[in-house]
């Protein structure tokens, strides 16, 4: 690599002639490299782009409306960043090297991550964003496995209201996003008994981290390994002296849809009673279905409507501190 730089005159003399230097690089310090065009940038002095690459002001030239919004945009830090490698060639450093695109003005001599393949389009964006100490440096969710790319979510030319920036910094904005590709989540959404969603109150990033978790549906994660539930739901939380035994051993949504329902409290049935039976039924022998459940005391008599309502006695379905069978 051979990177050229003029040294500005100290001198009170306009009319001193600027010094030639020349220095070269092998490809073991390529960070001195991008330091001195750092430096020679911080000084106004011109730097000598690599092989094949035509630079941000060849780009604007045809491209004028683009690069004006560019401006914007948060990426265009990369044409002054001193450590990123990309000064004065920002464009470049997601559509490749554009010198001959730059002769030619064909579409197929440049690299544009919107036609790319998702794997390919990722990679673009990784090479910037991967190993980063934010939840975009770790790609490994159920959008990568089914090959959505990071361009189907962000966008990097569009500025103001159209940006991804404005649109994903807003609730509102993030589930719109989401349910263009889930229509069938945000229908769940629509029914009398859901999370404040629509309301633009939380939004879909608020229990699902897009980019991967640990936990099945890449959902977020609280006080550990918990799922993030309990980050709303404090009192739900525990720990209990007498735990109901989903609470410790299945996940919130056994009992709860969390998307939408037709019951008050979110449950998957729309009536307690039928939700308790799934597993404290006299219908299905616990030692076949394997549920933890058991048989209920012959004074519930099911066909009575008194004892539907399983909650109006055991109301403390998630844990209780002083009764074993969950008594108020």
């Amino acid at each position: 690599m051979t990177l050229v730089f003029y040294a500005c005159s100290r001198s009170s003399d306009a009319g001193m002639a600027h010094a030639g230097r020349r220095l070269r690089a092998g490809a073991f310090s390529r960070l001195f490299v991008c330091g001195a065009a750092a430096a020679a940038l911080a000084w106004g002095q011109e730097v000598k782009l690599p092989d094949g690459f035509a630079g941000s002001e060849s780009c604007a030239t045809c491209h004028e409306d683009i690069a004006k919004g560019f401006r914007n945009n948060r990426h265009s830090v990369l044409d002054k960043s001193k450590d990123r490698g990309w000064a004065t060639r920002a464009c470049e450093g997601c559509h490749g090297p554009g010198a001959k695109h730059a002769e030619s003005a064909s579409a197929e001599d440049i690299k544009n991550p919107l036609k790319l393949s998702a794997a390919a389009a990722d990679r673009a964006c990784l090479g910037c964003h991967q190993n980063q100490q934010t939840n975009a440096g770790r790609i490994a969710s159920g959008h990568v496995r089914n090959q959505v790319s990071c361009t189907a979510c962000h966008n990097v030319h569009q500025t103001g209201a159209k940006s991804s920036s404005a649109i994903l910094a807003s609730a509102r904005g993030v589930n719109q996003t989401c349910a263009k590709c889930h229509p069938g989540v945000w229908a769940a959404f629509q029914k009398p008994h859901r999370h404040n969603l629509p309301e633009g109150a939380m939004s879909c990033v608020s229990c699902h981290n897009p980019h991967g978790a640990f936990l099945p549906r890449m959902v977020r994660t609280s006080i550990g390994s918990e799922p993030g539930c309990v980050k709303c739901h404090t009192d739900k939380r525990g720990p209990f002296v007498y735990e109901h035994a989903p609470v410790r051993m299945e996940p919130c949504t056994v009992c709860h849809e969390a998307h939408g329902s037709a019951n008050p409290r979110m449950m998957t049935r729309h009536e307690v009673g039928f939700q308790c039976l799934e597993c404290h039924s006299n219908l299905i022998s616990p030692a076949a279905s394997g549920t933890v459940g058991g048989i209920p005391p012959a004074i519930h008599d099911i066909r009575n409507p008194r004892f539907k309502n399983c909650t109006l006695c055991h109301q403390k379905v998630h844990g209780s501190n002083v009764n074993r069978t969950l008594l108020r």
